[in-house]
């Protein structure tokens, strides 16, 4: 029986195209040179095959999203929300870009949505990135004063943006700008389906394109529909105390 190290980078990808994006984070060519095995792959990367073949293994541990985030507290929610999704963002972002301007740099004289698509990639990733940081300095770090207020007793914290209504429905506002984005890059891509015959970065690219929506998607949830009621109902209830 082949170990997963005999067998070749390519026919990996092939198995799961996921893969791909743990090669190209390694700086392992996994479309032109995939030919050869993922020990010899380690070996020219100076990487530890076993590290990679740890990675490699756990690319299709289920997460579980059945998670009552209903229950959580206010402020354990918004560590989730940045531990989880605005690390996944960041750490998503340059690897998606890469995959953008690669595919449009040797595809797009032929499928000329390419340019499109690495431009729309280009502007979601950049209006995520500030996004994010107003939560994480701005929002997020209110809420959690309302949080402990409400435990300690306290009063409702002063800020200079009158109440949590208007960051929020500003942060919603950017939700929807991202969201259209990306069903912009779904349209152009065929819902993220690579045509017929294209290369393993084509195909990689797209596939990771189809994960970043997915990750957005429980994102907003997270935060349009639990975290931003909960923090409105909070601050209007510690008023009335």
């Amino acid at each position: 029986m082949t170990t997963l190290q005999e067998k070749t980078v390519a026919d990996v990808v092939t198995d799961n195209i996921k893969a791909a994006h743990i090669f190209k984070k390694h700086g392992i060519d996994f479309c032109c040179g995939g030919g050869i095995s993922i020990k010899k792959a380690c070996e020219k990367a100076k990487i530890d095959p076993a590290m990679l073949e740890a990675e490699l293994l756990g690319l299709d541990v289920i997460q579980d999203r059945t998670k009552d985030y209903n229950s959580w507290k206010l402020d354990f929610l918004t560590d989730h929300i940045i531990n989880i999704h605005h690390t996944y963002v960041e750490e998503n972002s340059p690897l998606l870009l890469q995959y953008a301007q690669r595919v449009n740099h040797v595809h797009g004289h032929h499928y000329t949505e390419l340019g499109q698509i690495e431009t729309l990639v280009k502007q979601v990733v950049q209006e995520l990135a500030s996004h994010m940081k107003k939560e994480e300095l701005i929002l997020f770090p209110f809420i959690k004063k309302l949080v402990k207020a409400e435990r300690e007793g306290g009063d409702i914290p002063a800020i200079h943006f009158g109440t949590v209504e208007n960051p929020i429905k500003m942060m919603e506002a950017e939700h929807e700008e991202a969201g259209e984005i990306l069903r912009q890059i779904a349209k152009l891509s065929n819902n993220f389906t690579p045509p017929k015959g294209a290369c393993n970065t084509y195909r990689a690219f797209y596939a990771k394109l189809d994960e970043f929506e997915q990750d957005l998607h429980q994102h907003v949830h997270l935060e349009n529909n639990i975290l931003f009621p909960k923090a409105l109902n909070l601050e209007k209830k510690l008023k009335k105390s």
